[in-house]
């Protein structure tokens, strides 16, 4: 299932799977893949008991940015504030 969380910079689409009081493993895919790339090791994850997250990262799949003029970079840096970002959300 595909949920969504907003962030002061993106709406955030994220796959979940597991128990949602459970430890959280955060997976995150890079260029040029997406959350399909754990398709195989989320539900392994999964049944081992962990809350698995798998959000698109900026420009990828579902995730929008929520303002136009915002900049659009793939750099470490900003890719790092969203993950920050989106636990914050969560």
């Amino acid at each position: 299932m595909i949920h969504t969380v907003e962030t002061p910079t993106l709406r955030i689409a994220y796959r979940e799977m597991g128990p949602g009081s459970a430890p959280a493993a955060i997976l995150l895919h890079g260029f040029p893949y997406d959350v399909h790339s754990f398709d195989e090791v989320a539900p392994m994850l999964a049944a081992a008991g962990l809350r698995v997250l798998v959000p698109w990262l900026r420009g990828y799949g579902p995730t929008r940015f929520l303002r136009a003029d915002t900049p659009r970079s793939g750099q470490q840096a900003a890719l790092a504030h969203d993950l920050v970002a989106f636990m914050d959300a969560l």
